[in-house]
């Protein structure tokens, strides 16, 4: 059985497949990778090379170090790829796969970079935003769909 796994950045100009499932799930808490992905984490899932094809556009790099290069859309700025430049292999951004959910990370890196109240983030109260402000947003959505399109963008939004 084939498998074919999809994501791309957010405005829809770069999007990639995977021929097989990401293995070596993580998320990785080094300065570096929370400057990469303005978070407090990057969430990467890794391929062989040969299993990755961009199928729209092509991706920026910036060479962080003289080992490792990541990959963005230059026109939206999405995380995309990590990648060690001396080895046969790819980490996609969880969070660019069309079904972020699907890969489930199992383990950690970079701790000496986790903040100290990372673990309590889940204990924040939950707010809900104003329900005009929500409406509005999702009438003039510009992102793109989590599914591949042959157009994009396309005159009318999909929904």
């Amino acid at each position: 059985m084939s498998v074919r796994i999809t994501g791309g950045c957010q405005c829809g100009a770069v999007r990639y497949a995977l021929s097989e499932a990401p293995t070596e799930p993580s998320v990785c808490y080094c300065r570096m990778c929370q400057k990469a992905f303005g978070s407090y984490f990057a969430p990467l899932g890794g391929v062989p090379t040969v299993a990755f094809t961009v199928t729209r556009g092509s991706l920026a790099v910036f060479k962080s170090s003289d080992q490792a290069e990541r990959g963005f859309c230059r026109d939206c700025g999405t995380p995309l790829t990590f990648r060690y430049v001396e080895r046969p292999r790819i980490s996609v951004s969880l969070g660019s796969l069309d079904h972020p959910e699907s890969v489930l990370p199992k383990s950690q890196y970079g701790i000496e970079g986790r903040l100290s109240f990372f673990s309590t983030l889940t204990n924040l109260p939950a707010e809900q935003d104003e329900p005009e402000l929500v409406r509005r947003i999702a009438a003039s959505n510009h992102q793109h769909p989590d599914h591949d399109t042959d157009v994009w963008p396309t005159k009318g939004r999909e929904p």
